[in-house]
């Protein structure tokens, strides 16, 4: 039997498997290891000529797929020329009659496509983003995807050239004149040389070409899911100056219980921290600012205050925690322990029974995500879970960290998009508010068997209730303390297929 027919065999039995529930995520597996699953990993070559902006969509493609868990890599031909010859002197390298640079450029675009092959075949990527300035021909990987950018407008590529190229390791040492005029120089080496993807002659080939940084859009031939995604979100981004402010509601009843969730209204600090935040609001002086909010009472009492209108989105609802909800930690504990030490275990891919995980929340807030793409000034007012995943995707943080973001009460971030990142600006309105944030524990699996494991946990100190002006708060006092404070100790957990208490 050959290793086609085996593999039919093998996908053709996989309904005489007993299925498993995954205690993490609550999903059902195959009980074997051999699961059947189609793959098809995908290259995305930017190309353009230099200074069109083809490492700001590679950076923006790759934060963006590896957002919404699609693992994703950015090769960038550039940096590995930089590795190979560790100082630039002049344009001069890049004349097509040199043959040295000519060599040395060739080795360095076969070195990226080594290292993107190998990506997506031995390392579990799903898609490479190759930045370069030709379209070569792969013909060793099926799924390629072009994106051409193409840009005539001398203003925008001179704003380009100041903006990013001279911040350059290759202008470290120059000023401004002269890096502008070398890169200038450098520009007109490609230009002899440089060959458009035509919509005749390469009407075979998958590409979307930008024109005029987002003023038209040529798309040809999108072949799968992955593309079509790549195509949608390439055609919502904008390079249009503005700020996102984002900042949760006010203080709720429930936060100051302690309890998760719910469907509270605000504390009296909640309130003062509404009337703050529309003063502060006021203040920025924020052109044509559009306000969204979810769809949860706490929300909309504090852009109640604002006076403004405002958007309310189902999508910005709060992490839904299934049986946990309005629970405190220390009851999730006691009657769900099992659970409670497997979210520690993996709090990003962790879904409540009968509720939402990080993972879920991301996809649900992906139309959001979408939409502050394609606006221009907007404040969110929203909740922690969903600030987090917010703030994850403008600063690129990785599903391991983003559970972990510290995203306090009463305090405004205003986001300011960059060249290549995130400019972030704190602003705390100075009202007073508990502190729900919940440290990362230290966790060890010592037997990772689905059914049956024992993890170790070094835990701090649980919220402590404090009487604040009449009232019961709950204070997570983690930043001051101190090794002494620390518990450890071990959790038996004995994982049944049902999880009823």
């Amino acid at each position: 039997m050959n290793v086609t027919e085996d593999s039919t065999e093998q996908c053709g039995n996989s309904l005489t498997r007993e299925l498993t529930q995954n205690p993490l995520k609550k999903i059902w597996v195959p009980s074997s290891t051999n699961v059947c699953m189609t793959n098809c990993p995908t290259l995305i070559v930017t190309v353009g000529l230099p200074a069109r902006g083809k490492t700001y969509i590679s950076k923006k493609l790759t934060r963006y797929l590896n957002w919404i868990d699609v693992p994703t890599k950015e090769f960038n031909v550039g940096q590995y020329r930089r590795e190979c010859v560790k100082i630039y002197k002049s344009f001069e390298f890049f004349r097509p009659d040199n043959e040295e640079g000519l060599k040395i450029r060739k080795q360095c675009a076969l070195a990226a496509l080594n290292d993107v092959r190998q990506f997506l075949t031995d390392e579990g990527g799903q898609v490479a983003v190759r930045k370069a300035s030709f379209v070569n021909t792969l013909n060793r990987i099926e799924n390629v995807f072009f994106v051409e950018s193409v840009c005539e407008d001398p203003d925008v590529i001179a704003e380009n050239i100041v903006q990013v190229k001279l911040g350059s390791p290759d202008y470290t040492h120059c000023n401004t004149e002269e890096a502008v005029a070398d890169f200038m120089k450098r520009i007109k080496c490609y230009e002899n040389s440089y060959q458009p993807l035509d919509e005749e002659l390469d009407r075979d080939l998958s590409f979307i070409k930008i024109i005029d940084v987002g003023r038209r859009y040529l798309v040809n031939r999108v072949q799968d899911h992955i593309q079509s995604r790549i195509v949608y979100y390439l055609m919502n981004i904008h390079i249009t100056p503005r700020s996102i402010y984002l900042c949760r509601h006010g203080e709720s009843d429930l936060n100051i219980k302690g309890r998760i969730g719910g469907d509270s209204g605000l504390s009296a600090r909640g309130k003062e921290f509404a009337k703050a935040l529309s003063q502060f609001i006021q203040s920025q002086n924020i052109r044509d600012l559009k306000v969204w909010t979810s769809q949860m009472k706490r929300t909309i009492q504090t852009a109640e205050a604002l006076g403004v209108p405002y958007e309310q989105w189902k999508a910005l609802n709060e992490i839904d925690a299934g049986v946990c909800e309005e629970l405190m930690y220390e009851e999730i504990q006691q009657r769900y322990p099992q659970e409670f030490a497997l979210r520690d275990q993996d709090k990003y891919r962790y879904r409540y029974p009968k509720g939402e995980s990080y993972e879920d929340l991301v996809q649900r807030l992906e139309p959001v995500i979408m939409e502050l793409e394609r606006q221009e000034n907007v404040l969110v007012i929203c909740h922690q879970a969903v600030m987090r995943c917010l703030l994850a995707y403008f600063l690129d943080k990785t599903a391991e960290e983003l559970p972990y973001l510290k995203c306090t009460l009463h305090t405004v971030l205003k986001l300011t998009p960059m060249a290549y990142g995130c400019k972030v600006e704190s602003v705390c309105l100075n009202v007073d508010a508990v502190n729900t944030h919940r440290d990362r524990p230290s966790v060890r699996l010592t037997n990772t068997h689905p059914l049956s494991m024992s993890v170790s946990l070094v835990v701090k100190k649980p919220p402590r209730l404090l009487s604040l002006k009449g009232k019961c708060a709950v204070s997570n006092d983690h930043c001051d303390t101190t090794h002494e404070d620390l518990v450890s100790f071990q959790i038996s957990v004995h994982l049944r297929s049902c999880t009823d208490d």
